[in-house]
């Protein structure tokens, strides 16, 4: 069954928290995924085997499931190279999602092996495009990716204070005339009504992260929108 088939409607939300930040925590992380599953979210997504592996102790949702990792020969870092694809093949993920820019990959692997990999050793596992640009989102489709998000607008060098919201949604009017599989809009969604308009606009999912998981960034606009 597709990834798409297996979720209830159009709302995923990101649970996350890297080291450096206050929720760092498997645990937490399950908690926070079984929150949104209260409060109506149709699948999650989440870093690493381990918050996955407890995530999926308290919730039955889909999960899209990456591996933030950094290495020094490239600025990707979204499930970059094949030692985190085998990773999580171990975790009961349903979609995997890669960094798929232009951008020079790790250890000298190209996106197309990354995609034949998956496909060779894990077919049903569906595939997340990642992407910061139209052209990306068209090369992704091409070589096999089963849906394109716009995680990345506003993270590369090319797209340096961009967002997806930019233009009234323009990238995502223009994603929708050149792709023909599911547009899923994420990034920069900090409000219920940009959530909704990005579904307005085009995408035929959306994914809202920071502003629900992350309350250190929360409290910070709660602030600077009160002292100002």
């Amino acid at each position: 069954m597709s990834f798409f088939n297996k979720i209830r409607g159009t709302f995923i939300v990101s649970c996350q928290a890297l080291e450096n930040e206050p929720l760092h925590s498997s645990e937490i992380m399950s908690k926070m995924a079984k929150a949104a599953q209260e409060g109506g979210a149709d699948a999650i997504r989440a870093n690493s085997v381990k918050d996955i592996k407890a995530i999926k102790q308290e919730i039955d949702l889909p999960i899209i499931g990456i591996i933030k990792r950094d290495y020094s020969d490239s600025n990707i870092f979204i499930t970059a190279t094949k030692r985190e694809l085998d990773e999580l093949f171990s975790a009961p993920v349903d979609m995997i999602a890669l960094d798929a820019t232009m951008r020079k990959r790790p250890r000298g692997e190209s996106l197309e092996e990354m995609v034949e990999y998956v496909k060779k050793h894990k077919p049903e596992i569906e595939l997340m495009a990642d992407i910061s640009t139209i052209e990306e989102g068209v090369r992704a489709e091409q070589i096999g990716f089963d849906c394109v998000s716009t995680t990345l607008i506003g993270y590369t060098d090319e797209t340096v204070g961009k967002a997806v919201f930019d233009d009234e949604f323009d990238i995502l009017k223009k994603m929708k005339e050149k792709l023909s599989v599911p547009i899923v809009a994420e990034g920069k969604l900090n409000s219920p009504e940009l959530a909704k308009s990005a579904l307005n606009y085009g995408a035929d999912y959306v994914v809202v992260g920071s502003a629900i998981t992350r309350p250190q960034l929360i409290t910070a606009r709660f602030k600077k929108s009160i002292s100002e």
